[in-house]
């Protein structure tokens, strides 16, 4: 791609997925190589009602998609992952979210894009890397 696309186009191109509604992502900017979503809480992301905190999954979902959509600017689109790792730093509360991802290396078939997830207060959640699929779809 040779320009950046809109929050807006984004938005429209995330937003047709199911489980992106349900996460209730909203993005806030995009970039050259970046992108800032937000997420919207939710109760059933509770794991320990005792205790209070989201499931890790729904964290590394939102590592891997921030990462993964990272590479909007570049491909136009999102891409399949390849690997992920996360690191979780501390538990999520009942709150929104915010994740910021960045393309580390955008490579002909592969590229490496990092994201962070941080908490309503902008404290570091979980981070990660993965490993994307960015050859052009045949």
């Amino acid at each position: 791609m040779s320009e950046i696309p809109s929050v807006e186009d984004v938005q429209k191109l995330l937003s047709r997925g199911l489980f992106h509604q349900w996460l209730g992502l909203n993005v806030v900017a995009v970039g050259d190589g970046t992108i800032e979503l937000t997420a919207t809480w939710r109760e059933e992301w509770v794991v320990n009602p005792d205790r209070g905190y989201t499931h890790g999954g729904i964290l590394a979902t939102l590592v891997d998609l921030t990462a993964d959509w990272a590479m909007v600017s570049k491909t136009g689109r999102g891409v399949p992952t390849v690997d992920l790792r996360v690191d979780y730093h501390r538990a999520a509360m009942p709150g929104g979210l915010t994740a910021r991802g960045e393309i580390v290396h955008f490579g002909r078939q592969f590229s490496v894009a990092e994201a962070k997830v941080f908490d309503k207060e902008g404290r570091l959640l979980a981070s990660g890397r993965g490993t994307y699929l960015t050859t052009p779809p045949a």
